[in-house]
C-alpha cells in the first residue's frame, strides 16, 4: 500500500510539532529513548528475523547478527548523546578590550529538523526503519520520517510498530517516527517544506534523482547520500609471493560474501601481470557458491551487468563458482590496466552481486594511470610488503577513498567512534560517514549566542553544564574528568 499525500502531510505536521521537543530534550532522556527502541527490537528478534528472512532471502545468522548490530548502534549513540562531546561546545568569553571589541558568544550544535531517511535493500536492518540513518538523526535531536524499501515492506511496517510503541512508552514527543511506502511518497518526502535533510542509501540513479530534488527545492537541504562503489584493491608482486594463495582465498570469499551484495564488495582488484595470481583467483573462485539476490531486480540486473562488461574486448571470463536455490552464480573477469585507463566508465561501473574485475598491470606508470582513472569510492585497499615503494600508490588510493586499509579486505564495517563509512562521489554526495558515531554530524547545524542572559541559554551552554562536558573555551580545549551525571 503506498502513502497518500494526506498521510504524508499529516505525518510532516507531527514531525514538524515534535522537532523543538527533540531538540530542547534532556541529553539524558533522548539517550533512554534510543535505549527503548534498542530494547523492544531485541525482545523481538526471533519474530523480525523470520520476516526478513522470507522477504529478503537472506541467511537467518546473518540477519540475527545484524540485529545486534543495529540495537548496538543505537545504544552507542545514546552514549554518545550521554557524553555530550557531538555538542561542539564553544565559549569566547567577553574582551571589551579587544580591538575590536569581543562579545560574549557561545556555539553549540542543534538539531536541524525533521530527517528523511530512505532505507536500503540489502541491510533490511542496519540501514533501513531503527538503522544508522535513523540513530543519528534521533541522536542529533529530530524527529525522522522513513521511506521504508519496496524489498521488505512488512519488517519495515512491524519495525516501525516496534520502534513507535518503545518511543511512546519512554516518554517521547508524538510523531518521533513514521514510515512512508512507494517511490511517489519518497519523492514527495524529500521535497516536503517540513524536512530539512535526507539521508539515502540505495543505487547511484535513484540517489541522484533524489539529490537533485533535494537541490532543487525553493530551500534547498543537505542529501547524504550513499550511492556506489567499487572499492578498488591493488596487490602487489612481493605480496603474490609471499602470501599469494592466501590473498586469492581472501578475495573470493570477500567478493561472495552475501552474494556479493555489499556496498563494500572489492570490485575491482590490481594485479601484477604474470605473477600467476590469476590462476590462484580462479582455483578458489570455482568453489564459491553464489545465493538468491534480494530482489527480483535485483535479480534481473545481475547477469545482464555480466554481458555488459562481457562486450568490451579487453574482458574475459576467468572463472565461475556455483548458483544454489536459484541465486547467482559467482564471476571473475580480467582486463587489462590500459583498457581501464581508456574506458574506466564502462569497466568500472558498479555490478551488484557476486563479481569482482581482475585488473592486470605491467608496471607502476600503468598502475597509477588507471587508478587515477577509478571513480571515487568508500574503500580502497593496499596488499602490499615491506620492500615495496608504495608511496605514490598509497596518495591515489587516499584520493579514491574514505577508508584505506592494509592486508585485509573491505567487507565489515566497524560502527565505532573513529569509522568513516563515506568517499568521494558518486561514492558518497559529501565527506561524512553514514557509519560510526560521527554519523551524527550529518543532521546538526551550528548556532552561536551573543551576550546572551544565562537564563535563556540552552542548558548545555550554561556555566553549570559546562563544568561537566567537554568544550572549548578560549581557544582552549576542556576535558572534565569527570562528567558526573549526565
Amino acid at each position: 500500500m503506498t502513502t497518500t499525500p494526506e498521510e504524508l502531510d499529516a505525518f510532516a505536521a507531527a514531525a514538524a510539532a515534535a522537532a523543538p521537543l527533540w531538540r530542547a530534550s534532556a541529553r539524558a532522556d533522548r539517550a533512554g529513548w534510543l535505549r527503548a527502541i534498542a530494547a523492544e527490537v531485541d525482545r523481538h528478534v526471533d519474530e523480525l528475523v523470520t520476516i526478513a528472512a522470507d522477504e529478503t532471502r537472506l541467511d537467518p545468522g546473518r540477519l540475527r547478527g545484524e540485529v545486534a548490530r543495529t540495537t548496538g548502534q543505537l545504544r552507542l549513540f545514546a552514549e554518545a548523546v550521554e557524553e555530550g562531546g557531538f555538542l561542539e561546545l564553544t565559549i569566547d568569553d567577553a574582551a571589551p578590550d579587544a580591538v575590536p571589541p569581543r562579545p560574549e558568544l557561545r556555539r553549540l550544535l542543534v538539531g536541524v529538523g525533521p530527517v528523511a531517511v530512505f532505507a536500503a535493500s540489502n541491510f533490511p536492518f542496519a540501514f533501513s526503519v531503527v538503522g544508522g540513518d535513523t540513530a543519528s538523526a534521533l541522536a542529533a535531536g529530530n524527529p525522522v520520517i522513513v521511506k521504508a524499501h519496496s524489498g521488505h515492506p512488512r519488517l519495515s511496517a512491524r519495525t516501525a510498530e516496534l520502534a513507535v510503541r518503545a518511543l511512546t512508552d519512554a516518554g517521547a514527543p508524538d510523531g518521533s517516527l513514521a514510515v512512508v511506502t512507494g517511490r511517489e511518497a519518497g519523492n514527495v518526502l524529500v521535497q516536503h517544506p517540513v524536512v530539512r535533510a535526507a539521508g539515502f542509501t540505495g543505487s547511484l540513479s535513484g540517489g541522484r534523482a533524489l539529490f537533485d530534488l533535494a537541490s532543487g527545492r525553493p530551500d534547498p537541504i543537505p542529501f547524504y547520500g550513499e550511492l556506489g562503489s567499487v572499492n578498488p584493491v591493488v596487490v602487489t608482486a612481493a605480496a603474490v609471493a609471499v602470501r599469494g594463495e592466501e590473498l586469492a582465498g581472501g578475495l573470493a570469499a570477500s567478493f561472495t560474501q552475501g552474494s556479493g551484495q555489499f556496498c563494500t564488495k572489492p570490485g575491482v582488484v590490481f594485479v601484477p601481470a604474470g605473477a600467476g595470481f590469476e590462476d590462484m583467483v580462479a582455483a578458489r573462485a570455482g568453489a564459491t557458491i553464489g545465493g538468491p539476490l534480494l530482489t527480483e531486480r535485483i535479480t534481473r540486473a545481475y547477469p545482464e551487468g555480466i554481458v555488459h562488461l562481457l562486450a568490451d574486448p579487453s574482458v574475459e571470463l576467468l572463472a565461475t563458482g556455483t548458483a544454489v536455490d536459484g541465486g547467482a552464480r559467482p564471476h571473475v573477469l580480467t582486463t587489462d590496466a590500459t583498457a581501464v585507463a581508456a574506458r574506466a566508465d564502462v569497466l568500472l561501473e558498479e555490478c551488484f552481486g557476486p563479481v569482482t574485475l581482475l585488473v592486470r598491470y605491467r608496471d607502476d606508470a600503468e598502475l597509477h594511470r588507471a587508478l587515477a582513472a577509478v571513480p571515487g569510492s568508500l574503500t580502497a585497499t593496499l596488499h602490499a610488503e615491506d620492500t615495496d615503494d608504495v608511496d605514490t600508490l598509497l596518495a591515489l588510493l587516499q584520493e579514491r577513498a574514505g577508508r584505506v586499509l592494509f592486508q585485509g579486505w573491505p567487507t565489515g564495517v566497524a560502527v565505532t567512534w573513529s569509522q568513516q563509512h563515506g568517499g568521494p562521489w558518486p561514492a558518497t554526495t559529501s565527506l561524512h560517514t553514514s557509519v560510526g558515531v560521527t554519523a551524527i554530524r550529518r543532521f546538526l547545524r551550528p548556532l552561536t549566542f551573543q551576550d546572551a542572559p544565562g537564563r535563556l541559554l540552552p542548558d548545555d551552554l550554561r556555566n553549570e553544564a559546562l563544568a561537566t562536558l567537554p568544550h572549548r573555551r578560549n581557544g582552549i580545549l576542556v576535558v572534565p574528568v569527570d562528567h558526573g551525571d549526565r
